[in-house]
């Protein structure tokens, strides 16, 4: 059924036209939405009007036509005169009206299918035979956006969304749960990852300048086929829920620029904090000074390269060997060698991942 407001303009914008007063009751009378100055007593013409046979019908000085729904009578229109002009002015207003209806049914449907498309609800075959119905293409290049937003239920960063994207006529913008929107986007022939991380710093410039704040939005990989689309709308899923915990500073996170990160967040805490008893024997990384961190940070950050890390942070040469052979002796690993740069870099961000789990729980 279509939205009060929606009505409103429609009966607003065909009088400010014509110069005729329209309105909308529902069966039984009510006024949904109308131009009429005065607020009137329709109701009994109403229910004769839906109980007799006649499509339209002059009542008392008012045109009086019935809209329908796939054969299902849904709304009366009442146009204020009797002449041949207002009739003509009345059955356009119903025309608009009903294709109105047939408009956001089409949309509600698109809408619903997206939905289970992208939770995985659907068999195969009605994948397919559903996308023919709605006229949705099954074999193009589509990508899965993730936005998520700071307030839960952002009905005005969902239809910021849709005024920009929607417009483009190929593209879905919708809801699954109470905190993030999702935006299916089809791609041309030659786009790729450059322009999907575009798309991702246009949505979120767009909803900066609604004013929306601490926005993350995160995408998955491109998929060739409709059967796909679940799978991406996955990878976003949890490149949004990675990023939260290994580039928290990142507002755009990629799925395919996980890396490591999306294994780690995958194991069980109990096999995590074995690992960290036997590396570190029984203590952890985080336990180290804030020195002791920055320097580790930074050699990380230069690919374990001495002489610019030690530039970096405006210190000897020397100065830094001593710290990471002090390093060394109380953790028995050598950041300068690579197998053992790689077991401290996993325990920092296995120690992240607990930490971040922990937040969950509380």
């Amino acid at each position: 059924m279509i939205s009060n407001q929606i009505l409103q303009n429609t009966i607003e914008g065909l009088k400010s036209i014509t110069r005729i007063d329209l309105g909308v009751m529902d069966t039984d009378g009510k006024t949904l939405a109308t131009t009429f100055p005065e607020p009137g007593d329709y109701e009994n013409a109403v229910l004769s009007f839906v109980e007799s046979p006649a499509e339209s019908q002059v009542i008392q000085g008012y045109q009086f036509f019935k809209i329908y729904d796939e054969h299902q009578l849904e709304y009366i229109l009442i146009a204020n005169g009797g002449s041949e002009d207002v009739y003509m002015v009345g059955k356009i207003a119903a025309f608009q009206i009903q294709n109105l209806l047939v408009a956001y049914k089409e949309r509600f449907d698109k809408d619903n299918f997206i939905k289970n498309l992208l939770l995985d609800n659907l068999l195969l075959v009605d994948i397919y035979n559903r996308a023919k119905k709605l006229h949705i293409d099954t074999e193009v290049k589509r990508d899965i956006f993730i936005v998520e937003t700071s307030r839960e239920r952002d009905v005005s960063a969902l239809e910021s969304l849709r005024s920009v994207l929607g417009g483009k006529g190929k593209d879905f913008i919708t809801a699954v749960d109470e905190k993030n929107i999702i935006v299916v986007k089809e791609l041309g022939p030659g786009d790729g990852y450059p322009e999907m991380d575009k798309t991702a710093h246009e949505i979120l410039d767009l909803l900066k300048a609604e004013g929306e704040e601490n926005v993350r939005i995160a995408y998955g990989t491109i998929v060739n086929d409709i059967k796909e689309v679940s799978k991406s709308y996955k990878e976003a899923k949890l490149a949004l829920d990675v990023g939260k915990i290994f580039f928290d500073e990142k507002e755009v996170i990629a799925y395919s620029a996980l890396g490591i990160g999306r294994l780690i967040y995958q194991l069980p805490i109990p096999l995590c904090k074995m690992f960290i008893r036997e590396i570190f024997e029984g203590k952890s990384p985080d336990e180290f000074d804030e020195e002791t961190l920055t320097t580790i940070n930074k050699f990380f950050e230069n690919s374990l390269n001495v002489s610019e890390t030690s530039r970096q942070l405006y210190i000897h040469r020397n100065t830094l060997v001593y710290r990471l052979d002090k390093l060394q002796k109380s953790t028995g690993l050598d950041l300068r060698v690579f197998e053992d740069a790689i077991t401290f870099k996993i325990a920092l961000m296995v120690v992240k991942y607990m930490k971040y789990m922990e937040t969950l729980e509380y």
